[in-house]
Order: structure tokens, then sequence, then C-alpha cells
């Protein structure tokens, strides 16, 4: 793939998923002190097809948030949100899309799924973390309310997310599932 070609399919992806993240937080489902978003699916799906330049648009998203553009759940924006309780989950977000970005980069199965749940853990670690701070709650609450009710949830949007960008892979490789693994040919 040429230079420009590279870059213009970079700026495009970024485009894309930041707003895809911006949308993905106003599909929320009130919880406290957190709520369930699909951000955590089009950070995986970023991360699925940009690999660990997934850093990009989800660190746009987040310079969006933080310039009062009300991107982030309910919308929300502002420096503020970042100090309440969901500003870990939301500075996590920077690590989990690296770190599942790298997974995807490479080849074996395992190691997508190793970068997604090292992704997960690193964006818990962040959120858990903060929560416990800025509310005051032990580690311990932080943790049974931050962070064990979405783990199925999301482990479900990685599984999701897995699909959907191994689908993409067979698509740009000529590969179709209505063919099952043999190459497409044109008529």
């Amino acid at each position: 793939m040429n230079l420009r070609r590279y870059r213009a399919l970079s700026i495009a992806h970024t485009g894309a998923f930041t707003a895809l993240l911006a949308a993905g937080s106003w599909i929320s489902i009130p919880f406290v002190p957190v709520p369930f978003t699909l951000q955590t699916l089009f950070l995986f799906l970023a991360a699925g097809i940009m690999g660990r330049y997934a850093v990009v648009p989800v660190s746009l998203y987040l310079l969006m948030g933080a310039m009062n553009l009300p991107v982030f759940h309910s919308g929300t924006a502002g420096i503020g949100v970042f100090l309440g309780p969901t500003g870990g989950y939301l500075a996590g977000f920077i690590p989990a899309a690296l770190l599942a970005g790298i997974g995807y980069e490479c080849r074996p199965r395992v190691a997508r799924y190793a970068g997604m749940a090292a992704g997960l853990c690193a964006l818990y670690a962040c959120g858990v973390g903060w929560l416990s701070l800025s509310t005051g709650l032990s580690l311990e609450m932080a943790l049974l309310l931050g962070a064990v009710p979405f783990i199925p949830g999301d482990i479900m949007k990685a599984a999701v997310a897995s699909l959907v960008t191994d689908r993409i892979a067979r698509l740009r490789a000529g590969k179709h599932a209505d063919t099952e693994g043999e190459e497409r040919r044109p008529a």
C-alpha cells in the first residue's frame, strides 16, 4: 500500500472510530457509580482495525471531551468528568487501546485475546483505582461496584469485536464466509 493511501485510510479510520466512541458513550444504561456503555466495543474494534494506532482516535476522543464537547456518557463534557468517578475509566482507554492493538498486531489468535484481556485489566486498574480515590470507597468496594458488574458485558463486547475484525480481515484478503475459506473468484 502506498504512503498516500495509507495516510488517507488512517485519517478515515481515526475519524470513524472517534465518532463511534462518542456514539458509544451516548448509548448508555445508567448504573451507579459508572454507567454501562458501548465504548469498549468500539475501542476493541479500533484496536482490531488500527492496531496500536487505535490510541490516536481514543486520544482525540478524550481531547474533544476535555475541550467541552459533549462526547462523554449522557452528553457530559469537560475536565470535571475526568475528576469524577468515571475519569479513571476514560484515562484507562489509552493503555487499553494500546495493549489490545499490540495484541491484534500479533498473528496468533491467543495473542489477540491476551491483548484484549490486558487492555481490559489496564482499563479496570485505572478505573477502579480512580473510583476508589475520587469517591473515598475502599478498593474492594470500588472493585465490586466498578469492575465486577462490567466483566461479562466487556467479555461479550470483546468477542463481538473479535468476530467483526476477523470478518473484515477475511474480506480484505478476498475470502468470504459463503465460500467457507476458499477465495472468491470474480465471475
